[in-house]
């Protein structure tokens, strides 16, 4: 993903990342930000200015957008300097974790990691601090304050985040005569095999939808919440084999697949542009409709104003109709390692990067990702468009979901995901069977994991 998609790990490098802290570290591609001081009680209030150090994902355009947020904190505050570095992935802060030489704040777009971050303590549990400042953790809506801890370690907050929808070209779906998007995955598929076009030589020109896992957002995370899959039963087990909606979710996308053909999909990908740039296919109007994250609104805004294009909840299994208006959430997390040097200083600037609220509306205004808190999400800070607000109506939808937080990281899913690389080019004959397997080795990985853990 974007944010928590793009980024995996493996489970190993980071259950390990505790025992293996000690040693120098390096600092790459450093942007100088501003300065800040800690608006905690327990900050220093004199003295020279301590240096920070501030990893986030963000580059770029998005990377300017965050400085200016963190510029606003140094005009009040100057006893802080911050050092702050964009482009940061999680195999970057595992390094550092391990080499002790770590930020002393750190974000990330993997959410689903933190049950490692914080299994491990490579970074801090933040409770205490709440504590101290009077925070409570139901400012932020339930899944977020689910994807933000593990085992009640709360070693992360949220700042800002993600919400799953669809984006469909208006220009394109009324020459097709559609009245709207489509809400359920019957919809999608007539209405997808209706817009796709071809070229003289047969190839593909204009694809309805892409269902292909590693297209763009499209992973099992983001499609899970829109069958009703379960990734675990009550006992943590995974649950691919056993739980009939992996089985629905992926006869569908193989079933689609195979309407375009595995190879000319797979040709017409290599053709289109990258996904972050100007010629991402669906603001060229070479995909029609696309299952993508909130901030595609503002690369839009900047990239093709005038694309005539709309925003609604992803369609839902025809079997789960209850489902709709919901849909796939994660978001950027935020937390010290343990081995800052400046955690009391770290933590002013966490509490005011994840709980001001007129520092989140910004940061949504410019971003365009989800405020993440209850509170922000109502501020009068906010710009109304009418397009983002369906993603902040998915973000506080009570039936959206997230995957599980596991002492493995993200490491389930890079096994899942290893499985549909084959399933989707039809090298897997028989389904139920290949999802008993990874069953198995998504149970023996988190077993493993929790071990690694155990005092």
């Amino acid at each position: 993903m974007r944010r928590g998609l793009t980024a995996t790990l493996t489970t190993c490098a980071l259950a390990l990342v505790v025992a293996a802290c000690g040693g120098g570290g390096s600092s790459s591609s450093t942007t100088s930000a501003a300065s800040s001081t800690p608006a905690s009680s327990t900050a220093a209030a004199s003295g020279p200015a301590q240096k920070l150090t501030l990893w986030v994902g963000w580059s770029d355009r998005e990377l300017d957008v965050f400085k200016k947020v963190v510029q606003e904190y140094d005009a009040a505050h100057p006893e802080v300097t911050i050092d702050l570095v964009g482009g940061i992935d999680d195999d970057k802060i595992t390094a550092a974790l391990r080499s002790g030489d770590a930020p002393d704040a750190v974000s990330s777009f993997t959410s689903s990691n933190v049950g490692a971050y914080c299994s491990s303590g490579g970074w801090i549990d933040l409770a205490p601090y709440m504590k101290q400042d009077g925070i409570d953790a139901n400012i932020f809506p339930a899944t977020a304050q689910y994807y933000t801890q593990y085992n009640g370690t709360r070693c992360a907050l949220p700042i800002l985040a993600d919400a799953y929808g669809f984006y469909y070209n208006k220009d394109l779906l009324a020459r097709a005569g559609a009245a709207g998007p489509p809400k359920t995955m019957t919809e999608l598929t007539e209405l997808a095999k209706k817009l796709t076009t071809r070229k003289a030589d047969g190839s593909l020109d204009v694809v309805g939808f892409d269902p292909f896992f590693g297209f763009f957002q499209n992973t099992p995370t983001t499609y899970a919440p829109l069958f009703g899959a379960q990734w675990q039963d009550a006992n943590g087990k995974s649950t691919l084999a056993t739980d009939p909606q992996w089985s629905r979710m992926l006869t569908w996308q193989k079933e689609l697949i195979d309407f375009y053909g595995y190879d000319d999909l797979v040709k017409w990908q290599a053709g289109v542009g990258d996904e972050f740039s100007a010629s991402n296919a669906f603001e060229t109007g070479k995909l029609a409709m696309n299952l993508d994250g909130e901030w595609r609104v503002a690369f839009i805004q900047s990239e093709h104003p005038k694309l005539a294009y709309g925003t609604a909840p992803a369609p839902v299994d025809d079997t789960k109709s209850d489902l709709y208006g919901s849909g796939y959430i994660n978001g950027t997390i935020i937390g010290i390692p343990k081995a800052s040097k400046h955690q009391d200083q770290a933590w002013a600037l966490v509490k005011y990067l994840t709980t001001d609220d007129k520092a989140l509306a910004e940061l949504a205004n410019g971003l365009r990702n989800v405020p993440s808190t209850t509170s922000s999400a109502k501020s009068p800070d906010l710009i109304p468009d009418p397009n983002f607000s369906v993603f902040i109506d998915i973000f506080n939808n009570a039936k959206s979901a997230t995957n599980p937080i596991t002492a493995a990281g993200s490491g389930y899913t890079d096994l899942f995901t290893s499985f549909l690389a084959n399933w989707q080019a039809g090298k897997v004959n028989d389904l139920q069977g290949g999802l008993a397997k990874v069953d198995q080795s998504i149970d023996a990985q988190k077993d493993q994991a929790e071990a690694g853990q155990a005092p």
